[in-house]
Formats: structure tokens, C-alpha cells, sequence
């Protein structure tokens, strides 16, 4: 199960945060930050699977933006890798190439996205870049 969803940049500043369980906002900031911190500081040569405490950790670099999925541990690591990059394609479809500008200044949409994806009545993949416009016909 998806425990957060996060969107950061290179220097580490989050543009973009959902949690799935509810977490302390005092938390989240040190959750953040230690989470941004040990998927920042590996190589690139290094797995995108990070165990850390209780939870796993997959991250996906695209350009400036990190994106990092907390899971916990019966998650399949290979599953929220693809859902990383499908959610990217998404978001490229729709924004004709996503930047961290689009992160920073479209969070309805973003958060829209994110929650046809994530929730239990999931659409079929292949529905996906048509849900992420709101100005779509149903």
C-alpha cells in the first residue's frame, strides 16, 4: 500500500506532497527530509529501492524532479517504479513535457491526478492521460 507520494526538486525542496495515512505535520517535515536525503545522496549507479525503517522507498529521477513513493513492505518494487514512470507520461501528456514550474504552479490538477491513480477504483491504464484533463468530456 502506498504510505506518501513526493515530488522534489535537485536541491531537495518538495513541490509536491500526498499522504495516503495520516502523519503528523510536525512529522511529515522530518519525514521529508530524511527521506529526500537518502534518496538524494545515491548515485545514480545505485537501486531506486531504498528500505528505510518500517517502509520501502522507490524514487525515479526525470530531468530536475525527483519522485519518490514511500510503500510498505509488501508492496512490489517493480509495480511503483512503472506507476512512477506512467505517472510521468501522464503528466507529459498533458503538459507537453512536465517541469517543476508545472509541479509548482498546477497542484489541482496534480492532486486530481494523483488520486484517479492512486484510489481503489482505479481505471484501466489505458484511461489514464484522458482523466488527468479536467476540461475532458465524461
Amino acid at each position: 500500500m502506498i504510505k506518501f507520494f513526493l515530488m522534489v526538486n535537485k536541491q531537495g525542496q518538495t513541490r509536491l506532497s500526498k499522504y495516503y495515512e495520516h502523519v503528523d505535520i510536525n512529522k511529515r517535515t522530518l519525514l521529508e527530509t530524511e527521506v529526500i536525503k537518502s534518496c538524494l545522496s545515491r548515485s545514480s549507479e545505485q537501486c531506486s529501492f531504498v528500505e528505510y525503517k518500517d517502509f520501502k522507498l522507490i524514487y525515479r529521477q526525470y530531468a530536475a524532479l525527483f519522485i519518490v513513493v514511500g510503500v510498505n513492505d509488501t508492496e512490489n518494487e517493480m509495480a511503483i517504479y512503472e506507476f512512477i514512470h506512467n505517472f510521468v507520461e501522464v503528466l507529459d501528456e498533458y503538459f507537453s513535457r512536465v517541469s517543476e514550474l508545472d509541479v509548482s504552479f498546477s497542484n489541482t490538477v496534480f492532486h486530481s491526478t494523483q488520486q484517479t491513480q492512486c484510489s481503489p477504483s482505479q481505471e484501466p491504464v489505458d484511461e489514464l492521460p484522458r482523466m488527468c484533463s479536467p476540461w475532458s468530456p465524461e
